[in-house]
């Protein structure tokens, strides 16, 4: 199994950011993640970090690990910007990137900085003319591309990346859309805040979209995205502490919804085995701040080891 870190870059520091990164880098994870938003789920008063200037930062800060943003938001920067601000951090990187794209979900922030928020189908309809526009720009010389939500005209991107095919992922749970504009292209899907039950039942909507497509299922990587509430320790009124901070940072629904992950070291391990058991190969954990060092450090020698 593979391990990376997400983290959402609010209510925090650079510093500590830094120091995050520069762990996972060191401490033998796969993979490290920001996301890409203006506001916070739970406030629009929480302060928080832009995305594309952290990537930068990750690529002249770290040595080995692979990065991305798991997702951007297709419709916050124009498509040729944001093919520039990717190779220009791959290139920082010595090829490290990895980017994903999303069809955006929080309508208060589009709202305050005047992003129409479409249709669930319309901001899908962007996220694959998107990918698609995106893809060229980075591999092909000159881009025309006639789309509703994208026109480019003879653009191009230039240098390319360094890597010949720089991996492209798609986030998002839905079985319908999403899978398959995964299917039709992308590298990799991110599948976030779902149980081992429910990760069987998307392995199967993009295995069915494979066949639809004629695409072999090998050939897209699959990651699931947990949340991480763990106590250095197996202490129950550590974890109970922990499972009043989740309501109190996600809302008090978190607590009843799959995917967010609370106990001690080896309440964590059980619970990642069953999602070992269902097929995952690849588990990002998402890290709110303050971050807790600790437990990150005992889940390095005490969960990554039993399920490598």
């Amino acid at each position: 199994m593979r391990f990376g870190i997400h983290v959402g870059p609010q209510n925090t520091t650079v510093e500590e950011l830094r120091r995050l990164w520069r762990f996972a880098d060191e401490r033998g994870f796969d993979w490290f993640s920001v996301w890409d938003h203006f506001y916070a789920r739970t406030s629009d008063r929480i302060p928080h970090f832009e995305a594309v200037s952290l990537l930068a930062a990750i690529a002249s800060e770290t040595t080995r690990i692979r990065f991305g943003c798991m997702v951007f938001a297709v419709q916050f920067r124009n498509i040729g910007l944001l093919a520039k601000s990717i190779v220009t951090i791959d290139h920082l990187s010595g090829g490290r990137l990895e980017v994903g794209l999303g069809a955006g979900w929080h309508e208060p922030e589009y709202r305050a900085f005047g992003y129409p928020f479409l249709s669930d189908r319309e901001r899908l309809d962007q996220l694959e003319e998107g990918i698609q526009a995106l893809r060229r720009l980075l591999e092909v010389d000159a881009v025309t591309f006639e789309g509703r939500w994208v026109q480019l005209r003879e653009a191009r991107v230039l240098p390319k990346p360094i890597q010949p095919r720089l991996p492209l992922w798609i986030g998002g749970a839905g079985e319908r859309r999403t899978a398959r504009i995964a299917v039709r292209h992308a590298d990799g899907w991110n599948i976030p805040y779902i149980d081992p039950e429910g990760f069987r039942l998307k392995k199967a909507a993009l295995e069915h979209w494979c066949a639809v497509e004629g695409r072999d299922p090998k050939t897209i990587q699959v990651a699931v995205q947990v949340g991480l509430y763990m106590a250095p320790e197996d202490d129950d009124r550590a974890v109970a502490r922990l499972r009043e901070r989740l309501a109190e940072q996600v809302g008090p629904q978190a607590l009843q919804q799959p995917g967010w992950l609370v106990g001690g070291p080896s309440g964590i391990a059980e619970q990642l085995r069953a999602y070992r058991e269902a097929g995952v190969d690849w588990i990002n954990v998402t890290v709110r701040p303050p971050v807790d060092f600790e437990a990150l450090e005992a889940f390095v020698e005490r969960v990554m080891p039993v399920l490598r």
